[in-house]
């Protein structure tokens, strides 16, 4: 006989949790600002806008390591986040949970397609492909429009050890 399926608000409860966690271990994003809105396994990442994220205050412009430093900051979460998921919907995470084994940036370039305005920004991430000991993912930041992206970046990690090695 199968178990019984947990109920939709538990799991909500878990992966939100798991989220919280994930993130609580980055002061870097807590002082950007930036949240995830999870959907599933997918996350969207949010850059609340702040006056202390422009660059040119002449333009206004948000900074250019600013929005560098969002899209990998969202790269190396969806990054962590895909290699927790299958671990965590197997069961319910270790208590108290554990601080991330977070990947290593081996190279992140970013385009800069349009200047990025006083406003919100919005970033996706895409794992292309995630092995043992190397992962490729591909971002993409946008305001107001999905299609009318302000910047786009593809970066090159090295893995953590599983854990317990």
């Amino acid at each position: 006989m199968r178990p019984r399926p947990e109920p939709v608000q538990v799991v909500k409860q878990r992966r939100d949790a798991a989220l919280d966690a994930l993130v609580a271990h980055s002061p870097y994003v807590r002082f950007l600002g930036i949240r995830f809105d999870r959907r599933g396994d997918e996350l969207t990442a949010l850059l609340p806008y702040a006056d202390h994220l422009i660059g040119n205050p002449a333009l206004p412009a948000i900074h250019g390591g600013v929005t560098a430093a969002f899209l990998e900051t969202t790269a190396l979460v969806v990054l962590a986040w895909s290699l927790m998921w299958e671990r965590m919907e197997t069961g319910p995470p270790p208590e108290p949970p554990e601080p991330p084994r977070w990947p290593k940036t081996i190279d992140f370039t970013v385009d800069y397609l349009r200047t990025g305005l006083p406003r919100d920004a919005y970033a996706r991430a895409r794992v292309n492909r995630s092995g043992r000991r190397y992962a490729s993912v591909h971002v993409e930041g946008w305001q107001d429009n999905r299609e009318r992206l302000f910047a786009q970046a593809t970066g090159h990690f090295l893995m953590p050890p599983p854990a317990g090695d």
